[in-house]
């Protein structure tokens, strides 16, 4: 068995992004040692990090996964008992106008981080026996590597992958490297594929902090095709809870969806965020956010519905969600209205 009296050392990559630097809080206030690593890419930002306060600790350290040296130093110099892998490139619009970026990180940079990973896991068993049995891999994936659903049926863990853009086959293919890595080396890995993530300190591109944005600055609010493409929503911190989970009780060579039990389509989504801020910051001139709704030619290849059926997780993982999407979703308006210093210092020389 692990040394009780040892903390626990987590090395996690992409640790400054949106859901890494959560799951960074979380750890530190269970009191992990993190090691984050991130290459500070635009979705990326040291002010992620900022006010983690807990009984662990954290550093950061900013280099490219597909630095096999220095995740190698990383992983031996830290004795680093898991691996939790958040790096990606994750926007499908850019991943449609310039998928190079997607292929380098999310396929080279996961061989990169399993190799490396591997070779420290091999080193170990040889220098210390209960390392090889402790030691996890844990990667971040998605549910967009499932492709779309129709109007009925969720996607599971036995679901056969069928991406549909340059993203999501990117993570697929990772995906299947760590599956590989596993039966074939031994590798004690977990993947996670979860649903559509929102809540603080999320790049506004993405959907949620995209349209809260644009209803502050008085812009209009930019709705693919008719709106009526269906999304689970799952709260940051829920998600990051399931991922802390599948590291403690996880089975290696398992796969676990997590899910938030909340679909909406888009359309309803951004209603819902005007509402919210009609009711927290009416509009300076008097009218409805929801006045500013267009519509706008649909994004190539989107994937009509995703849903997730997370029975699994919730049974061997003991997996809870504390968040109502209604809940969760006033509580992120509200984050963003309280912290308009972070939207400007990390949207500072970006156009979106």
């Amino acid at each position: 068995m692990k040394d009780q009296s040892r903390q626990r050392v987590l090395l996690v990559t992409g640790g400054c992004g949106f859901i890494g630097s959560c799951f960074v809080r979380q750890a530190v206030s269970k009191g992990d040692r993190v090691v984050v690593l991130d290459s500070l890419t635009y979705a990326g930002h040291r002010e992620n990090l900022e006010g983690i306060t807990g009984p662990g600790s954290f550093e950061l350290v900013v280099g490219d996964i597909r630095q096999g040296p220095l995740v190698a130093d990383l992983l031996k110099n830290n004795e680093v008992d898991a691996v939790i892998h958040f790096a990606a490139e994750s926007h499908v619009d850019r991943s449609i106008d310039s998928p190079s970026a997607f292929i380098e990180t999310n396929i080279q940079g996961t061989f990169s981080l399993l190799n490396a990973s591997l070779s420290y896991w091999n080193d170990s068993q040889k220098q210390q026996k209960n390392k090889k049995r402790d030691f996890r891999f844990v990667h971040i994936s998605t549910d967009e590597v499932f492709g779309s659903l129709g109007p009925e049926g969720k996607f599971s863990e036995t679901t056969p992958l069928a991406p549909n853009s340059p993203y999501s086959a990117s993570k697929a293919a990772g995906d299947f490297l760590v599956r590989a890595w596993h039966h074939t080396y031994g590798l004690p890995t977990v993947t996670t594929n979860c649903s559509n993530n929102y809540g603080p300190r999320q790049f506004p591109e993405k959907l949620i902090p995209h349209m809260i944005q644009c209803a502050l600055d008085g812009r209009p609010l930019p709705v693919y095709g008719d709106g009526g493409n269906v999304r689970d929503w799952i709260h940051v911190e829920d998600h990051c809870t399931g991922v802390r989970l599948a590291l403690e009780k996880g089975v290696p060579g398992s796969v676990y969806c997590l899910g938030g039990n909340a679909e909406k389509n888009n359309l309803d989504v951004v209603k819902t965020i005007c509402r919210i801020l009609d009711r927290l910051r009416p509009h300076p001139a008097g009218k409805l956010y929801e006045s500013g709704l267009v519509f706008v030619a649909d994004r190539l290849g989107h994937d009509r519905r995703y849903a997730i059926d997370d029975r699994k997780a919730q049974k061997e993982l003991s997996f809870f969600r504390r968040y109502a999407f209604e809940d969760g979703l006033a509580q992120t308006v509200q984050w963003y209205l309280d912290h308009p210093h972070w939207s400007s210092a990390v949207l500072k020389g970006k156009d979106l």
